[in-house]
């Protein structure tokens, strides 16, 4: 299951250092899709960090329902 953490924090990782390139070759921070490119970039590694914690899945699957 690591290897899917590792994966959406890269994913976000790229998403951010789009954005701000994005953000630099337009000169406008605040534009829409780097706005949201940025955002969604945060939310993935902020996800994955939550993830790499012990006891997370456990968390998640209380809160899906999955647990017994």
């Amino acid at each position: 299951m690591g290897v899917y953490y590792f994966a959406i924090l890269f994913i976000g990782v790229f998403l951010i250092v789009g954005a701000v390139l994005q953000a630099f070759r337009q000169g406008f921070i605040l534009k829409p899709k780097v706005f949201f490119y940025g955002l969604v970039g945060a939310a993935l590694i902020g996800f994955s960090i939550f993830m790499f914690t012990p006891g997370s899945a456990d968390m998640v699957a209380d809160l899906l329902g999955l647990a017994n």
